[in-house]
């Protein structure tokens, strides 16, 4: 077991590096980038489906101490995907949207071009992002992710789930007292204004990696439900 754990954090970090290391080569950032604005769907499908996906996994791997691949691993990467595809489109709403608000005068604005306006800009995309749109998302993605743990990552069994079930055993509590109060003043806010404040064809790099953590938190926070309802019954059995 100790030897397979080893193995997998090997192969976790190599992936990881293997994907810097590209980025970090001109040519490959280039071909990157050109992807990004040519296939902007595409790209975002992929980043999100294979990073974020690796983000649950490490989050298992620090919760467990040892590697796990969680029932329907296929189906979630899917939806990491999809999730992507919205985020794509939600980072250039957002983007473009206070842009034109700040220049009508409908947000505050230092009246100034320069470091101050630049911040200002990313600021107010960022928090305008994660408070309305971001615990929408986050809750949809935690509802997924509850359907797959209780149909066992059987498509069969998922589509029998009945949403009144998942609604229930989503922890609603520690969703909104950790995800929505702590994750997302204290870590999504920051690193989203810091996003904002690169040159746009940067921001899909900056997204990239920023799913890794997002991935790991949801995943931390979130119960897992299968796992709790065997406990509850080998419990009553003992």
């Amino acid at each position: 077991m100790e030897g397979t754990t080893r193995l997998m954090d090997l192969l976790w970090a190599f992936i990881l590096i293997a994907v810097i290391c590209l980025l970090l080569i001109p040519a490959g950032f280039e071909i990157f980038a050109r992807l990004s604005k040519t296939h902007i769907y595409l790209m975002a499908f992929t980043k999100f489906a294979v990073l974020a996906t690796m983000g649950e996994l490490l989050a298992t791997r620090i919760q467990q101490g040892y590697w796990r691949r969680p029932a329907g691993l296929l189906w979630r990467a899917v939806i990491w995907g999809l999730l992507g595809i919205l985020i794509a489109l939600v980072f250039y709403l957002y983007a473009t949207g206070v842009a034109g608000a700040l220049a009508k005068g409908l947000l505050p604005s230092p009246g100034e071009q320069g470091v101050a306006s630049q911040f200002n800009y990313a600021l107010s995309t960022s928090i305008l992002m994660n408070l309305l749109f971001a615990p929408t998302f986050m809750a949809f993605h935690r509802i997924t992710d509850t359907y797959i743990d209780l149909g066992n990552g059987n498509l069969r069994e998922i589509v029998q789930v009945r949403l009144s079930d998942v609604l229930d055993q989503v922890d609603w509590n520690g969703f909104i007292s950790f995800v929505v109060c702590k994750t997302i003043p204290f870590f999504w806010i920051p690193a989203h204004t810091i996003t904002f404040m690169l040159p746009a064809e940067h921001r899909v790099l900056a997204a990239a990696f920023l799913s890794i953590a997002l991935g790991a938190i949801l995943a931390s926070a979130k119960k897992a439900p299968i796992k709790a309802e065997q406990q509850t019954t080998a419990g009553a059995n003992g």
